[in-house]
């Protein structure tokens, strides 16, 4: 575990020297091309009309009633790439760029299958993994699900694995 924490430890370390150096607005909302700010928090209150669930309904149309009575699939109760970009948006112009790339792979993540996503975080363990198996999700991350953050952190891995013989096979 401890290596686990090394490595997200270094990553971070990536990102917060990154946040000093460059104070510009990257978040990439795609609700008409708007970017969100601070005033716009909380999204949940003030964008209600524009925040839907996976299938496309309206929060108004999800109540625990609905819940309740099985009226509403349980996959709308997942929040939506668009919302956690949203949220990042927020997060990056009230000067939180660590927190907006958080959400921006959050946002990366809801591509993913769920199986899918558990066998990638298996691969990231100790010694489970080669290096190639490593790169090969990365390029699976980047080619089919357009998660480029993700695939960034996969190869990092990578690099760091092999540098501290973390790697399959190295015990």
């Amino acid at each position: 575990m401890s290596d686990i924490n090394d490595l997200v430890s270094n990553i971070l370390k990536q990102v917060n020297n990154s946040d000093t150096t460059s104070t510009t607005f990257t978040g990439t909302s795609v609700q008409n091309d708007k970017q969100y700010g601070v005033e716009d928090y909380p999204l949940y209150e003030k964008h209600r009309d524009i925040i839907k669930t996976p299938s496309g309904k309206a929060l108004n149309q999800v109540t625990l009633d609905d819940i309740a009575n099985n009226r509403v699939d349980r996959k709308d109760l997942r929040i939506t790439a668009e919302a956690l970009k949203m949220q990042g948006d927020v997060a990056g112009a009230a000067g939180r760029k660590t927190l907006q790339m958080n959400f921006d792979r959050a946002a990366e993540l809801t591509k993913i299958p769920d199986d899918r996503l558990l066998e990638m975080y298996n691969a990231l363990r100790p010694y489970r993994s080669t290096k190639a198996e490593l790169l090969d999700i990365a390029n699976e991350l980047r080619s089919k699900y357009s998660a480029t953050i993700c695939a960034a952190w996969f190869e990092e891995a990578a690099k760091y694995y092999e540098s501290r013989q973390k790697l399959k096979g190295d015990k």
